[in-house]
């Protein structure tokens, strides 16, 4: 995630960006509430982290004026305001969550990977593209409305591949999706299963559906 925190504490300004980025997110950090109402408006952020007691344009205003302005990014209030009042006075406004310092990192990171979570919107659970057709609930793949047998395997790297139509797939992106984990560039068992996917899908058919883009990867293409 490419988070902004906007937080006027330099102590823990500084420590949230540093276990944030050795979380593995992106993060911006700004001290003002001016400066986190300029970056949210003008770039683009998985979740906001805001503290409600920054000098000048306070967090509750900066929440307001977001939400006024159709700004939905997912946003978290990390503040020493405590008492219920300042708890619904915040979610209110329209923060999607609500933390009181001190606070446990894990907690927070949970909190924001839950906010993040509930903010993506969940897959289509049905592909088309052309005369192909695939149901993740069913697990059924289908051209001109013949059943294709595939393996679990053969099933994950089609539905990337539709899910990403029209557009290259590199054989890392592929690699992590079956496995989930860094592609090292020395194995050719992506080819072999794209060979075999290749013969069920566009083996029979006037069209191939299934083309090689030298060097790059891979694309699910139709006329």
């Amino acid at each position: 995630m490419h988070i902004l925190v906007v937080e006027d504490e330099q102590l823990l300004g500084k420590s949230l960006s540093r276990g944030l980025t050795e979380a593995g997110h992106e993060c911006t950090w700004t001290r003002s509430g001016e400066k986190g109402l300029e970056y949210a408006r003008t770039q683009q952020f998985d979740a906001i982290l805001l503290d409600l007691m920054l000098p000048g344009i306070g967090g509750l205003e900066v929440v307001q004026k977001l939400r006024d302005e159709g700004i939905g990014t997912p946003l978290l209030i990390l503040t020493a305001l405590g008492s219920v009042d300042d708890r619904v006075q915040g979610l209110d406004h329209g923060a999607d969550d609500y933390m009181v310092k001190p606070f446990a990192f894990p907690e927070l990171l949970a909190r924001l990977n839950a906010m993040w979570r509930r903010a993506t919107p969940r897959p289509a659970l049905n592909y088309e593209a052309g005369p192909l057709a695939l149901d993740l609930g069913s697990r059924k793949v289908t051209r001109d409305d013949k059943e294709i047998d595939l393996s679990p395997s053969e099933f994950s790297i089609l539905e990337l591949l539709m899910r990403n139509a029209g557009q290259i797939v590199s054989r890392k992106m592929l690699n992590e999706h079956l496995w989930g984990q860094d592609w090292n560039g020395m194995t050719n068992v992506i080819d072999v299963h794209i060979n075999h996917l290749r013969q069920k899908v566009d083996r029979g058919f006037d069209e191939p559906l299934i083309h090689t883009v030298r060097g790059r990867g891979y694309v699910l293409r139709t006329s």
